[in-house]
């Protein structure tokens, strides 16, 4: 068999000798798992960095107003979602995640080396804002064209096992994320983290992104897009077309994306400041509970890969969203001082958004044609990941001000019924040929 990371991806293999395309994958999720690096890091470090680039006389605005700007950001992910969406279902998904990590690794170098507000004023917020508005439109793209890719270079019967690797890297860079917090917190005290310290993994993201495009460069273009691209360009308004022609379709994505992406802000990024700010937490302890709970959450994406292809996607993702609506709130009062505690809760709740997570890139693929798959999930995918996810951190941290934290947990409890709900309307689509 020919080295598949320079030939054409396989489509069909014989499903007793299969092997996987392990270089095409890590090509592809290498750009993801940075991009999700960059991404992780900058409310990880907030409290560090957010009385740097906004007025220091009041901390508590300095880091509300941090998080607005990461919020802000997000609305910007729909735009790229149906920006890069739409040039890659034209121009190829190959060329359009180059693009994606282009713009991330730039915006990661950007706020690694912003001048503090004590040195240009209100520039450096702003400064701040354009490089997050660049890194929302990056990975708008990049979560639909990824997902894409994968799913269209896998063999039908096992799109779950390549789905998988999605959340593999993006799990892997949360945790490269969570064990540098653990390692510059325990090696720095607050006040190096505020001066420069919250300043390297920024630096480092940019330099992972460039190596990440390197690799990238030399990924086939899938046969799926080869197949479909004169029909793509012969469409016209194609984001009406994703509502006109799969309103079912979009409804469901937006469906079970809306607690897939509480779940993912609420255990990657929420806690980290809420536990440490509001409850007590060693933000060390925090870094290493979350790192553990990290690489549960990549050690188990395959096998739960593995299973949906086998037993299907509809059953991981009733159990997933059922789980988590009875246990997000009982949860939640475990957070605070003490490392069993934070265990539990991060364990627990990252364990079981892998049912999630492994195949993803799968069911959000099979729900449109190829024709429109890079547009359809990007554009919906990420106007709900904008609403509900971008929002998190701020949401969380406002009750928390006003003194009703529990409520956030509640508000997840809320989302996680809707999308069961939503799930029990989906058909089984294992083993499906793509359209």
């Amino acid at each position: 068999m020919s080295d598949p990371s320079t030939s054409t991806p396989p489509t069909a293999v014989a499903s007793e000798r299969h092997r996987l395309p392990v270089r095409t994958l890590v090509a592809a999720s290498i750009g993801n798992a940075i991009e999700w690096y960059d991404w992780t890091i900058y409310v990880t470090f907030s409290i560090f960095f957010a009385t740097q680039i906004f007025p220091k006389e009041n901390a508590a605005l300095a880091l509300l107003s941090t998080l607005a700007t990461y919020a802000v950001a997000f609305f910007f992910r729909p735009l790229g979602g149906w920006v890069l969406g739409r040039f890659a279902d034209l121009r190829g998904r190959r060329t359009a995640m180059l693009v994606t990590i282009l713009l991330m690794a730039l915006g990661s170098l950007a706020i690694g080396l912003l001048p503090t507000f004590a040195m240009v004023g209100w520039l450096a917020p702003a400064l701040l804002l354009i490089a997050r508005i660049a890194q929302g439109m990056s990975l708008g793209g990049e979560v639909s064209n990824a997902s894409a890719y994968l799913a269209e270079i896998a063999p039908p019967e096992r799109r779950g096992r390549y789905s998988s690797f999605f959340y593999i890297s993006t799990g892997a860079a949360v945790l490269v994320a969570s064990l540098l917090g653990a390692l510059l917190t325990q090696v720095m005290d607050t006040e190096q983290l505020a001066s420069y310290g919250w300043r390297i993994p920024f630096i480092i993201g940019g330099v992972l992104g460039l190596v990440g495009l390197w690799l990238r460069r030399a990924m086939p273009e899938t046969d799926q897009f080869e197949e479909n691209k004169t029909a793509a360009h012969a469409l016209r308004n194609p984001l009406l077309t994703t509502l006109r022609e799969h309103p079912k379709a979009v409804g469901q994505l937006v469906g079970f994306t809306l607690l897939s992406t509480l779940c993912y802000y609420t255990f990657f990024s929420a806690l980290t400041p809420f536990a440490v700010t509001s409850r007590g937490a060693s933000a060390n302890e925090v870094f290493v509970a979350l790192s553990i709970a990290t690489a549960l959450f990549v050690v188990l994406q395959y096998p739960m890969g593995a299973l949906s292809d086998k037993y299907g996607r509809k059953p991981q993702l009733l159990v997933w969203s059922a789980a988590t609506a009875v246990l997000i709130v009982p949860l939640s009062y475990l957070i605070g001082p003490g490392m069993g505690n934070l265990l539990v809760v991060f364990c627990v709740g990252l364990g079981l958004y892998t049912m999630m997570t492994s195949i993803a890139p799968a069911v959000m693929s099979e729900l449109f044609p190829t024709t429109l798959r890079g547009l359809g999930i990007g554009a919906w995918y990420n106007l709900t990941v904008a609403l509900f996810g971008g929002t998190a951190p701020l949401v969380i941290q406002a009750l928390s001000g006003a003194g009703v934290a529990e409520a956030f947990f509640w508000y997840v409890a809320a989302g996680a019924a809707i999308a069961f709900l939503v799930i029990l309307t989906l058909p089984e689509t294992k083993g499906q040929v793509l359209r």
